[in-house]
């Protein structure tokens, strides 16, 4: 049985194929854009499995808190549903109620919302991990890491700005890991 890669053992590890014993991720905390990570799960062609990626992303590390930031329409019940599930499974769950455009276009912007909770809670944690790939939030990155923080960047390269790759310490791309982070149904 072929043993899953971790991806933060194979972009730690030195030339030679050393795994580096100086790398301590500390305690992390996860600032998830669930906008951004449902484009790409759809542009992966996957449903993702948010206790798989809550135990990637952590990587055996102390968690201080996973968040959730996410724009709603309280009149969908399901996705009210998969909310409340998210609460229950170790997410604390951001919303804002979506905004309907003159294109008929709905969104809920909550990058304010994830830029101010890395900056406060920047003495808390020793590394952030954040899934998104907007460009908007490389000043909060490059803030909170002039404070000592290590930051993780986690999406999809297609919807990554350079912005935002650049001022990360390290860059995964969801593409690499979409297997160990995928919902797998049984067969019928």
């Amino acid at each position: 049985m072929k043993k899953e890669s971790n991806p933060y053992e194979e972009v730690n590890t030195h030339p030679n194929g050393e795994l580096l014993d100086t790398f301590s991720r500390g305690r992390v905390a996860i600032f998830i854009d669930g906008s951004s990570l449902f484009y790409a799960a759809l542009q992966l062609g996957i449903e993702i499995d948010y206790t798989k990626l809550l135990c990637l992303l952590t990587a055996e590390a102390p968690l201080l808190r996973a968040f959730f930031y996410t724009g709603v329409d309280p009149i969908n019940d399901k996705q009210q549903g998969f909310l409340l599930w998210m609460r229950r499974n170790g997410y604390r769950v951001i919303s804002k109620d979506l905004i309907q455009f003159p294109d008929g276009s709905k969104k809920a912007k909550l990058d304010v919302e994830i830029a101010v909770d890395m900056m406060t809670l920047a003495g808390c944690y020793n590394t952030a991990v954040l899934v998104s790939g907007n460009g908007d939030l490389a000043y909060a990155v490059d803030a909170v890491s002039y404070q000592g923080v290590r930051v993780e960047v986690v999406s999809l390269r297609s919807m990554t700005s350079d912005s935002l790759i650049n001022v990360a310490d390290l860059y995964i791309d969801l593409a690499g890991i979409k297997e160990q982070i995928q919902k797998i149904f049984p067969s019928e």
